[in-house]
C-alpha cells in the first residue's frame, strides 16, 4: 500500500468522482484508476461502487477512509518534522479553537510566536469544541483548545488545563440592574443558543434540565459572533463565556448563580508526538498566561491553571 495510492482514493472518496480527482491530483485519470484498482487488488475488496455513474464508498471504502485521512495526516506530519531538524526557520502549526478563545487570548499568544517564529506558518481551525476533538482524531490538527470534560471517552487524547472561565448571562440590561441570576431566571426567557457542537450549549441546556425546564429559543444555531449580534440587536439573552464580552460594551455580563464555569485544555493526540513547531507554540501559550497571570492583566472571570 502507497501513500499515492491513499491520497488518490482520498480524492475519489472526496470528490465522488474519478474525472475531478484526477484534476485534483494532477494526474491522468487512467492513471488514477489504475492506482486505485491496484490498491482494491492488495486489500482485496472493492472500495467504491461504480453504478450508473455514480461513486459511492462501499462497506470496506467508508472502513478504509478514516484509515487514510490518519496515515496521510501522520505522514506530512512526518516530513514536517524531519524538516524542521535544521531548526524552527520553517514549519507549521495546525491549532484548533473556540470563537471565543479565537477572540479573546489566543490573537496575542499568536502574534507572540509569530514574532519569536516567523517562519512558522499558522494555520487556526475555528469550532467548537467537539468539531475540534474530531479534527484532533483524525489527524487535521496538530493541538486543540478544546473544553473539559471530554464529551466522548476517546482515550486517544493528552489534555492539559490551562484555563478556568466563568460563563455569563449576556444582555442587553444597564450595567448594576442586577448583580446576579440564577438558573431559574431563565425559565421563559427568549434565549439565543449556540449551534450543535458547542460546548456553551450542552452545558447551558444541561444546567436548565436540571432546575426542571427545556429554556426557550428566539433563535438557535449561531457561531460565536452571529450570538452576540442577536443579543445586541434585542433577540433575546445568552449564556457565553465572560471573555467573549471584553470588546462589547452594549452587552452586560451577569454572573449566574449557582456558578457556571468551563475548563480550557490544551490538547493533542497521544500516539503522534507534537512537532517541534507545535511544541513550541504550547511553550509560548504556557508563558503567554503565566506572564498575564502574575501582571493581572487576564481578563474578568478568567483564571489560569499553568504555573505562574
Amino acid at each position: 500500500m502507497q501513500l499515492q495510492q491513499l491520497a488518490y482514493f482520498m480524492a475519489v472518496a472526496e470528490t465522488r468522482h474519478f474525472t475531478q480527482a484526477a484534476e485534483r491530483m494532477r494526474v491522468a485519470q487512467p492513471s488514477l484508476s489504475k492506482q486505485i484498482k491496484s490498491l482494491e487488488t492488495e486489500l482485496g475488496a472493492p472500495l467504491f461502487s461504480r453504478a450508473r455513474g455514480n461513486v459511492t464508498l462501499t462497506p470496506a471504502g467508508e472502513a478504509l477512509l478514516p484509515l487514510a485521512r490518519r496515515m496521510l495526516a501522520d505522514a506530512e506530519t512526518a516530513r514536517r518534522e524531519v524538516a524542521e531538524l535544521a531548526g524552527l526557520r520553517r514549519g507549521r502549526v495546525r491549532l484548533g479553537a473556540t470563537p471565543s478563545l479565537c477572540a479573546g487570548l489566543l490573537a496575542d499568544a499568536l502574534a507572540r510566536f509569530h514574532r519569536d517564529y516567523p517562519g512558522v506558518e499558522l494555520k487556526v481551525e475555528e469550532g467548537g469544541s467537539r468539531d475540534l476533538v474530531r479534527d484532533l482524531a483524525r489527524g487535521q490538527l496538530d493541538l486543540a483548545l478544546i473544553i473539559l470534560p471530554l464529551q466522548s471517552s476517546d482515550p486517544s487524547l493528552v489534555t492539559q488545563e490551562i484555563l478556568s472561565e466563568n460563563l455569563v448571562v449576556a444582555s442587553t440590561s444597564p450595567r448594576g440592574r442586577r448583580s446576579y441570576m440564577r438558573i431559574e431566571d431563565l425559565r421563559g426567557r427568549p434565549m439565543v443558543m449556540f449551534r450543535r457542537g458547542y460546548d456553551v450549549r450542552e452545558a447551558t441546556l444541561a444546567a436548565c434540565r436540571q432546575a426542571g425546564f427545556e429554556p426557550r429559543f428566539a433563535v438557535e444555531g449561531g457561531e460565536m459572533d452571529a450570538v452576540l449580534r442577536f443579543v445586541e440587536a434585542g433577540l433575546g439573552i445568552a449564556v457565553v463565556p465572560s471573555m467573549v464580552l471584553e470588546n462589547r460594551p452594549s452587552l452586560t455580563g451577569t454572573p449566574l448563580l449557582p456558578g457556571l464555569r468551563r475548563t480550557v485544555a490544551l490538547a493533542h493526540r497521544k500516539d503522534v508526538e507534537p512537532t517541534r513547531a507545535a511544541q513550541a507554540f504550547r511553550g509560548t501559550l504556557l508563558s503567554f498566561l503565566g506572564e498575564a497571570a502574575r501582571e493581572g492583566t487576564l481578563p474578568q472571570g478568567i483564571e489560569a491553571l499553568v504555573d505562574v
